[in-house]
C-alpha cells in the first residue's frame, strides 16, 4: 500500500469531520452521524484504491453506505468506464463519527476516524462488546487482560517509575464498570470517566505526556480494531477478548471466521497488516486535536496521520480556504 495514500485518507476524515461539525451541539446524534457517513463515502470514491469496508456502519440492510463488504475507491467509481485498473487492494475500517453523543452535545473528543491496511490486514470483527486493556510502549509486555487490576496497575507504575497513586486510568462511565471502578479506586489510582470515545482514549494512553496511563473496561469490538491499528503505529498495545454471552453471538462470530471465543487478541491479531495507515480529525476540541473551527474565509481542522511503513506520526493543522477574493488567513 503506497504511503502517499495517507494524504487521500486525510481528506476523507477531514471532510467527514467538517460535515458533522456543522451539526455540533444541535442535539441530533443521528443527523450528526448521517452527514459524517455521507461525506466520508462521497470523498472515498476519489481515493485511488480498490477498497473494501471491513468495519463500517453495519450490514447492508442496516446501512445504505459504508456497510461491511461495500466496495469503495476509484477502482469501483470508475468501474465500467474502460479506464485503467491496477489500484491497490485495501481493507478499510471506519468510524465516521466516534462520539455521536459528544458531537450532539458539544462535548470534547468527538473525532472522525479511518484505518486502512493491505488486503486481509484488519480483523473482520463482529459488532459485539470486547474486554479491553490499552497501555503504552513501556508497560505493554508487563500486563495481562486476566491479571487482577491491582497487579496490572502495579506493573504499569513500576515500568513508568511512578507510584500507583500517580496513574490515571480512563474508563467508560457505564453501569457494567461499577466493580472495575471500585477495584481501580481501591489501588489509589485516579480515574477519568468518559461518556463516549474509548478509541481516542486508547490513543492518549499510548502517547507520552497526555497524563493517561491506561484504558480499562468493555467497549465495542469495531473500535478495538481501530485502536489496534493506532497501536501498531504508536508502539502501544491493546489486549482484548470478545464478550460472548448469547448463542447468536457465537453464530455472528463464526460467520466472520472466528471460532476461538476465549482468545486474547493483541494489536497484531486485530490489525495484522504489514502496511497500516490510521487517520483521524477532531470534530470537537479534545486531548490530541482541536475541533473544527469555522471562520469567515474558510475552515480549520486538526488531524493526526499515523503509518507503520514508513513509521511516522504526523499532526496536521489544515486551513481549507474559501474560493473567494481577498481571503484572509487566520493564524
Amino acid at each position: 500500500m503506497d504511503s502517499d495514500l495517507s494524504l487521500h485518507f486525510l481528506r476523507v476524515v477531514e471532510q467527514a469531520a467538517i460535515a458533522c461539525a456543522h451539526t455540533m451541539g444541535q442535539g441530533d446524534r443521528h443527523k450528526s452521524d448521517q452527514v459524517a457517513v455521507e461525506a466520508m463515502r462521497r470523498v472515498m470514491d476519489n481515493v485511488p484504491i480498490d477498497g473494501t469496508i471491513v468495519i463500517g456502519e453495519g450490514e447492508r440492510d442496516e446501512a445504505p453506505m459504508l456497510f461491511i463488504g461495500e466496495h469503495v475507491g476509484m477502482a469501483h467509481a470508475l468501474d465500467g468506464h474502460g479506464l485503467p485498473s491496477g489500484f491497490p487492494q485495501v481493507d478499510i475500517a471506519v468510524d465516521p463519527l466516534e462520539g455521536t453523543n459528544l458531537c450532539a452535545t458539544g462535548a470534547a473528543n468527538a473525532i472522525a476516524v479511518l484505518a486502512a491496511a493491505n488486503r486481509g490486514g484488519l480483523l473482520h470483527a463482529p459488532d459485539l462488546y470486547m474486554e479491553k486493556l490499552v497501555v503504552g510502549p513501556s508497560s505493554k509486555d508487563h500486563v495481562s487482560l486476566d491479571a487482577p487490576v491491582h497487579d496490572n496497575l502495579a506493573a504499569i507504575a513500576k515500568c513508568l517509575g511512578r507510584k500507583i497513586e500517580d496513574l490515571v486510568v480512563i474508563v467508560l462511565d457505564r453501569p457494567r464498570h461499577e466493580k472495575l471502578i471500585d477495584d481501580i479506586r481501591a489501588t489509589g489510582a485516579r480515574i477519568r470517566l468518559i461518556g463516549d470515545g474509548d478509541l481516542s482514549a486508547g490513543i492518549t494512553a499510548a502517547l507520552v505526556g497526555t497524563g493517561v496511563h491506561a484504558v480499562m473496561g468493555t467497549g465495542g469490538a469495531p473500535e478495538g480494531v481501530l485502536t489496534a491499528a493506532a497501536m501498531r503505529c504508536l508502539n502501544g498495545e491493546i489486549f482484548a477478548r470478545l464478550v460472548i454471552s448469547k448463542p447468536e453471538h457465537e453464530e455472528r462470530c463464526r460467520a466472520m471466521g472466528i471460532t476461538d471465543f476465549k482468545k486474547v487478541y493483541r494489536s497484531k491479531d486485530l490489525a495484522p497488516g504489514r502496511s497500516i495507515i490510521f487517520a483521524a480529525t477532531g470534530v470537537t476540541d479534545g486531548t490530541l486535536m482541536r475541533g473544527v473551527r469555522f471562520f469567515g474565509d474558510g475552515i480549520r481542522t486538526s488531524s493526526v496521520i499515523m503509518q507503520n511503513d514508513p513509521h511516522r506520526i504526523r499532526f496536521i493543522d489544515s486551513i481549507h480556504v474559501a474560493p473567494q477574493k481577498n481571503v484572509k488567513i487566520h493564524f
